[in-house]
């Protein structure tokens, strides 16, 4: 999956680029909505020196639903791209292979089991996302590990845990509040408390994710390669799906099951850095789902004011044209290997 940057942009300039386009979303997000509020009066009241209703909507209201979406995207995005990568498969992402499924049917049953216990909530979210990927990975692998049967045994996997949910919640119906956006995935009504817990989870595995990013450029080049360059490439995938797991659960645990953030972001931003530097590609992809994310619940909440809708429909009307134009062009691409 190595390529080269395609955009006319210095490689050098994207990061910054990306950082002010999430930066510039997140000022918006906090401006725009049913009550309309200048940057000043923003500013005013993030800096504790604002009073009235202008702070309660920023600091209880739009602060935590714009750090959720930045997180979340970051988290996602990045899981994507670690995904893609260690699968070799372009087609790869959270929520189509079953990692964000089993996050989801693991924090269903934590919150109903546990319904105290919100700070463990994203922790909870971690095995059954793990689970997701490894148990695809393992259907593919003893059916024939192509592209295809990957989507399709995560699609497969993917309806079983959702079943999961919906069964957990007939016994426990109020276990998820509002679990109409939490299967189509939003970022409304969050708290600071919800996102907290999370925020740790996602920070520490990215970080690992980085650190472990010159090995991921080896592994990249394929396994043999790899183990000839003394590298214990199974080993390394493992850990790798593990890290990209707990990205995307610490996401699910508190913005539910959005979809395509990991599959759209990498590929955006693949574009514009290439995968010379998995290292580079892990914060692109970062920043962009971030700004992608956050400029989605914009649109969401404000095109059919005073009407809001999850951020998740938006990003799945986004993303099932995405996802098809990917697979077609997969499918011309591998007619054109037969016929070469």
């Amino acid at each position: 999956m190595k390529t080269s940057p395609t955009s006319s942009i210095p490689t050098k300039h994207v990061l910054p680029a990306l950082g002010a386009l999430a930066a510039l979303g997140a000022l918006m997000s906090l401006c725009l909505g049913a009550v309309g509020l200048t940057p000043g009066e923003v500013l005013a009241a993030l800096a504790g020196r604002g009073g009235g209703t202008a702070a309660q909507i920023v600091l209880y209201a739009r602060l935590p639903r714009t750090c959720g979406c930045l997180l979340a995207g970051a988290a996602l995005a990045a899981s994507g791209t670690v995904i893609q990568g260690v699968l070799g498969n372009p087609l790869a992402a959270p929520n189509i292979i079953g990692v964000n499924a089993g996050a989801g049917l693991c924090t269903a049953l934590c919150a109903a089991l546990w319904p105290a216990w919100t700070a463990a909530v994203p922790l909870a979210a971690f095995p059954g996302a793990l689970g997701g990927v490894l148990l695809v990975l393992f259907i593919a692998q003893r059916t024939g590990a192509s592209k295809m049967t990957l989507v399709l045994a995560g699609v497969a996997v993917s309806g079983m845990f959702s079943a999961g949910v919906d069964a957990v919640l007939t016994f426990f119906p109020d276990a998820l509040n509002g679990y109409a956006d939490f299967r189509v995935g939003g970022v409304a009504n969050l708290s600071m408390s919800r996102v907290s817990p999370a925020f740790w989870v996602i920070l520490a595995a990215f970080l690992l994710a980085l650190s472990l990013a010159g090995e991921m450029d080896v592994l990249l080049l394929g396994e043999e390669t790899a183990r000839s360059l003394g590298l214990p490439a199974r080993r390394l995938r493992l850990v790798l799906l593990a890290l990209a797991a707990a990205l995307a659960g610490a996401a699910v645990s508190f913005a539910g099951l959005l979809g395509f953030v990991g599959l759209i972001a990498p590929h955006m931003v693949r574009r514009l850095v290439g995968e010379d530097s998995c290292f580079r590609l892990l914060w692109a992809s970062a920043l962009g789902g971030a700004a992608l994310l956050t400029l989605c619940d914009i649109l969401a909440r404000t095109l059919f004011a005073p009407y809001e809708l999850p951020v998740g429909v938006v990003l799945s009307l986004l993303g099932g044209p995405f996802f098809l134009h990917l697979l077609l062009r997969q499918r011309r691409r591998g007619k054109g290997a037969r016929h070469a």
